[in-house]
């Protein structure tokens, strides 16, 4: 016989699984930025999914955004631009996420071949199962 507080702990997690399954989903397609001249690849160091805009998910409206933007030396990221978008309201949310990701810095003595990256977010509603690395 379990106690109260293994029912309880059982039946938070289950309410718990079943919120997290019915959230929207954002995915993000990364084109990556082009080598420099001596092959340095800019890596994701964090990368900031953006929050499903309120409005949007109240009217169910899904959409994509493609947002391009330059890396610095330093790994962050500068002169964000929305190339595309098929609704206005996720435009913000995606720009938010760019500019709080950030890149691993070049190490020293690397020049940068004026690196740009474009990266495309996806706003769905359909639910999505999220697997984590155990």
């Amino acid at each position: 016989m379990r106690t109260l507080t293994e029912r309880c702990s059982r039946a938070s997690l289950g309410l718990l699984a079943g919120w997290c399954l019915s959230l929207p989903v954002i995915a993000a397609d990364v084109q990556e930025p082009s080598a420099g001249s001596e092959g340095v690849v800019r890596v994701p160091k964090f990368t900031l999914i953006p929050e499903y805009p309120k409005i949007a998910r109240r009217d169910r409206i899904e959409g994509e955004v493609q947002v391009c933007f330059e890396i610095t030396r330093d790994g962050r990221t500068r002169r964000i631009a929305v190339r595309n978008s098929t609704n206005r309201v996720f435009e913000k949310p995606a720009i938010r996420a760019v500019r709080a990701s950030s890149y691993e810095p070049l190490p020293p003595g690397a020049t940068p071949a004026g690196i740009k990256a474009c990266r495309t977010f996806r706003f769905s509603l359909e639910p999505v199962v999220v697997e984590t690395d155990s």
